[in-house]
């Protein structure tokens, strides 16, 4: 997806108040009923059941849109090129091949292409985010024994 065609999907003002208004009243409903598995849900003249799980993606898709951010879906089970794995890791591709080539993120061949699952590069995603918080931790730590001001 080109640069362009990413700003296309971004929401405007109108629909991220709407968003933003929309994703308050259903985390309020989800929260006041824990115990319901599903909601009913009627647009126009058709009535809908929709799984509980269905209306907490509505909801953080909801929240994104909110923040002025597009959003996509891809199912866990999505096999991903390299470049869009790149792209969910914010590195470059060249980076991404190297940490599939050290064996730090799992893929498979198809021909010459490299595939990755979307479940393993989310493993490593929460595994490199987790060292970085403790490293800020660290440091914060450090910096506060040191009189740093922070």
């Amino acid at each position: 997806m080109s640069t362009a065609e990413r700003l296309e999907n971004l929401p405007d003002a109108a629909t991220s108040d709407l968003a933003r208004t929309s994703a308050t009243e259903l985390a309020k409903l989800l929260a006041g009923r824990p115990e319901a598995d599903r909601a009913h849900v009627k647009l126009d003249d058709t009535d809908l059941i929709l799984p509980r799980q269905a209306l907490a993606l509505l909801r953080d898709i909801l929240t994104e849109m909110a923040q002025g951010n597009a959003v996509t879906i891809v199912p866990t089970h999505a096999e991903l090129t390299t470049q869009e794995a790149a792209n969910i890791l914010n590195v470059s591709r060249p980076h991404l091949v190297k940490l599939l080539e050290d064996g730090k993120i799992p893929f498979t061949r198809t021909g010459t292409h490299r595939r990755i699952r979307h479940a393993d590069l989310m493993q490593y995603k929460q595994q490199r985010d987790a060292n970085s918080r403790q490293a800020l931790d660290a440091l914060t730590e450090q910096a506060q024994e040191l009189g740093m001001g922070y």
